[in-house]
């Protein structure tokens, strides 16, 4: 009996010990699975991180990459740039030296044909400084005889030369018409001068008044019986340089004076005397002009 109470108060005394060590293994599960679970979700936050820093560095990459491309390429662009800028330079500097010999060219074409139009006027000029010397510089009225006209044209008052409406030369007009053919013979003597003239023309003009088929025909007649007269005192004139003249007839249609005066009639009615330089010659000088041409020039494009 003794032993059964002892028995039942050891089974009391574990009763009491059981859900006590229970309990304290349960607290201990649950910390322990805290714990665990803290450290997973540290490890899933972790890597998640580390996979976020992984893209980050990944994508950084990528544009380095990109970037040292571009890198490459800008530098084969700038060295590309330099070649073709250094091209460039040369090619500039080429054509302007063949802008510089064309200018050059240039020049001397300008001379040769300034020097054609200078021996133009200077044959006009020592046709009027003929006559001048031999007849005076004016008539006794005080007229000049003969002037240069703004056109380069040897310019003989007509009232000096022909009645009015009249195509027969006036006496008094003998002597300047005289000087003139005697003149022209000279001048037309040097060879120089031949080589470049092409025609001596001697022009009929009138003033507006009257009809047109009477100017007309007033203005050649009058050109004509110059250049008549001219071949009749001057025979050699005629015989050796004849090919050299030409008469024309400008009626009323160039008139120097377009005013509606007795001053402006009179100076419209005229004699003139162009010399027409000779066109081959001209061409000559453009010709050789053109073939000294350098044939990078010739080859260049042209800008507007």
């Amino acid at each position: 009996m003794r032993n059964r109470r002892h028995l039942m108060s050891d089974y009391e005394g574990t009763r009491e010990v059981w859900p006590a060590f229970t309990d304290v293994m349960s607290t201990m599960a649950l910390i322990l699975f805290v714990l665990v679970l803290l450290a997973y979700v540290r490890n899933l936050v972790s890597s998640k991180r580390l996979d976020a820093l992984q893209r980050q560095i990944t994508t950084s990459e990528q544009h380095l990459r990109t970037m040292n491309d571009d890198l490459r390429r800008t530098a084969a662009e700038v060295q590309a740039g330099k070649a073709a800028l250094a091209s460039s330079e040369s090619k500039l500097a080429d054509q302007e030296k063949v802008i510089a010999d064309s200018n050059t060219q240039l020049g001397t074409l300008r001379t040769q044909l300034q020097n054609i139009a200078v021996l133009r006027v200077d044959v006009l000029n020592k046709l009027k400084q003929a006559i001048e010397a031999a007849l005076g510089p004016a008539d006794s009225g005080s007229a000049a005889l003969v002037t240069i006209g703004d056109n380069g044209n040897l310019v003989i008052n007509e009232s000096l030369v022909f009645e009015s409406s009249s195509y027969a030369i006036k006496n008094e007009a003998r002597p300047l018409l005289n000087g003139l053919a005697k003149a022209l013979g000279n001048l037309l003597a040097d060879g120089d001068v031949r080589q470049n003239i092409d025609a001596i023309v001697i022009q009929g003009h009138t003033d507006e008044r009257g009809s047109d088929a009477f100017n007309w025909d007033l203005s050649a007649k009058r050109a004509t019986a110059v250049l008549d007269y001219l071949f009749e005192v001057n025979r050699p004139l005629a015989d050796s340089y004849g090919k050299y003249f030409a008469a024309s007839s400008y009626s009323k249609f160039r008139p120097i004076n377009s005013e509606k005066t007795a001053s402006a009639y009179q100076q419209n009615r005229r004699i003139e005397i162009s010399v027409v330089p000779r066109d081959t010659n001209i061409r000559r000088v453009i010709d050789d002009y053109v073939q000294g041409i350098d044939p990078a020039l010739k080859q260049a494009p042209v800008h507007p």
